[in-house]
């Protein structure tokens, strides 16, 4: 039988120097890659392709604060240079060097969470565990 696990609020959180500062209930991450033909005058067709920068987007639903020690809240628009960690299926994603690209709050009575945030992050790392 196969064990297939899926990722809840807790196996998606944002880091910054080891401490978790939020939990992220759903994601969505685009990894593109800039290619280039190689062309040879004469020929009709490319005789290579050369790769080039690698990006990642990841797109966060659901972002809540994690209870904070100080008594001051976190700023998500301060935020800089962060981690964004994904356990699923026995191995750890990190994405790192992360910046923020765009963030949309809501609010309900009951709750205080941002509801979309754009990241992009300079490196994604696996590590099995």
């Amino acid at each position: 039988m196969l064990n297939v696990s899926f990722p809840t609020s807790q196996d998606i959180y944002i880091e910054l120097n080891g401490k978790r500062l939020a939990v992220v209930e759903s994601y969505n991450a685009t990894s593109t890659c800039d290619t280039h033909y190689v062309e040879s005058f004469g020929e009709i067709e490319p005789i290579a392709t050369i790769r080039g920068k690698i990006k990642h987007l990841i797109k966060l639903s659901r972002v809540y604060a994690c209870e904070n020690s100080s008594s001051s809240p976190i700023n998500f628009y301060s935020l800089s240079n962060f981690n964004l960690i994904i356990i699923k299926n026995n191995k750890k994603i990190i994405y790192s060097g992360c910046e923020w690209s765009s963030i949309s709050e809501g609010a309900s009575l009951t709750n205080v969470a941002i509801e979309n945030v754009s990241i992009v992050a300079t490196k994604r790392t696996e590590v099995f565990l």
